[in-house]
């Protein structure tokens, strides 16, 4: 009957045109003709080719649980119960920085919501983005640490470990791309030598993540970024013992390294500064001699300089503004400014307040901050300076430079003497790298 049927179809078909067996749910089961069959031999009496079953009986339910998942995710339950999401997305925004990581513990949507890049997108939009100084350190026996300094509580906040291939590096790179994003490269291991390793923290996610390793190993090599690319050049290769001329960049858009033009000499930087769109080097040749070089990304190519820039340039030093700093003195509680008409450094401002000239107070870093030339001293106390107005007096104006109290910050006469005798026999610890991140 079914094939007398199926004949009568096929004869008023047009040629040219097949009858294909009707689409079936792949959940069924039909190899069950009959409830009252027991056995698949008997089915295949009725059904011939009948194979063994290997589905599960029919669920009347399976379509519907599957639409109600669908239904649950489309769905979901407010940010905030109460609001609608736009409003409840406006309160979370403005939580402090320091608390998000409590933020993230509420639930399972605000987890995920904080650790896409759409919150923080929309922080920095508004300038609800707060900016944090860190300081990675370097104690007696050799051991890199580091800690977040919480500019707004004036605290020092807890991050996680070192990745264990820097935790007692030496000559590493630090930098920052995206505003957001911390860099470790290269350097050398204790056990392994030079190394091309190249390793990243997230201000957002508050983890360590890989990136491309360097086309070089080096150690002690000078780094920047332009233009959210990450440059570096010179050093030394352990496996090689000699200087290096190479130089690279890193692009985070293309995850990739690529060679630069080679510098003209080989060069181990001490110093290394970017100012009026070129990448400023200074450092020992292989000689010993002093070298100093400059890097024209427009035109990628490198060209020795000897101006008064260089001659007068001390460690450390920033570019802020337009404007090129660097201290005068060794708590850096004096600084110089760089004019270019004049080829030369002048005076700047002086805090009237010194710290002392032991090597706990030395000033170990300049990093911008809000704005504000922000000093890191190797005690991890921290002066913010002005720099917008450079006709003011400190005596009359003493909101220009600002000395926070901070941890380890030495507050009397008596301790900044003390230290000064008793830092000039060695020093505890010192810091290696200073950045800001903004999240």
């Amino acid at each position: 009957m079914m094939e007398q049927s199926i004949s009568r179809h096929s004869s008023n078909t047009p040629r040219g045109f097949r009858v294909h067996a009707p689409l079936v749910d792949s959940v069924s089961c039909y190899c069950k003709v009959d409830s009252g069959l027991k056995t698949v031999a008997e089915a295949r009496k009725f059904v011939p080719g009948s194979k063994l079953c290997i589905q599960p009986d029919i669920n009347p339910n399976a379509h519907k649980s599957k639409n109600l998942r669908k239904e649950r995710t489309r769905v979901q339950p407010p940010l905030l119960p109460g609001l609608p999401d736009d409003l409840a997305i406006a309160c979370l925004i403005r939580v402090p920085r320091a608390e998000h990581q409590k933020l993230r513990l509420v639930c399972k949507r605000w987890s995920r919501f904080l650790a896409g890049n759409f919150f923080y997108t929309l922080r920095k939009s508004l300038g609800t983005a707060e900016e944090w100084v860190y300081v990675f350190k370097r104690d007696r026996d050799g051991k890199i640490s580091w800690n977040a300094f919480d500019p707004t509580h004036q605290l020092w906040q807890p991050l996680p470990p070192v990745p264990r291939e820097y935790s007692e590096a030496l000559g590493f790179g630090c930098a920052v791309l995206s505003g957001c994003h911390l860099y470790l490269f290269g350097g050398k291991d204790p056990l392994r030598g030079s190394m091309r390793r190249v390793i990243f923290y997230s201000a957002r996610t508050n983890k360590w993540h890989r990136a491309p390793d360097m086309l070089r190993k080096r150690q002690f090599f000078g780094s920047c970024v332009i233009n959210n690319c990450l440059y570096v050049a010179g050093g030394e290769c352990e496996g090689t013992q000699r200087t290096l001329r190479s130089a690279e960049v890193y692009d985070p858009n293309r995850n990739r390294w690529s060679f630069i033009q080679d510098m003209s000499t080989a060069m181990v930087p001490f110093i290394g500064v970017v100012y009026d769109g070129k990448w400023f080097l200074k450092g020992l040749g292989s000689h010993h001699e002093v070298m100093s070089e400059a890097y024209d990304p427009e035109t990628n190519s490198w060209t020795p300089v000897s101006d008064g820039m260089v001659s007068g340039w001390w460690n450390p030093s920033i570019s802020l503004n337009g404007r090129l700093y660097a201290q005068d003195c060794r708590d850096g509680c004096k600084l110089r400014v760089y004019d270019g008409a004049t080829d030369s450094w002048n005076k700047f401002i002086d805090s009237k307040l010194h710290l002392g000239s032991s090597r706990a107070l030395e000033a170990a870093a300049f990093v911008p901050l809000n704005g504000k030339l922000c000093i890191i001293r190797n005690n991890m106390s921290i002066s913010l300076v002005d720099v917008s107005s450079p006709d003011k007096q400190v005596e009359s104006n003493p909101h220009l430079w600002e000395n926070i109290a901070s941890k380890g910050h030495l507050r009397t006469l008596f301790t900044n003497i003390w230290s000064s005798i008793a830092g000039r026999s060695g020093l505890r610890s010192h810091i290696v790298h200073c950045q800001v991140l903004q999240a």
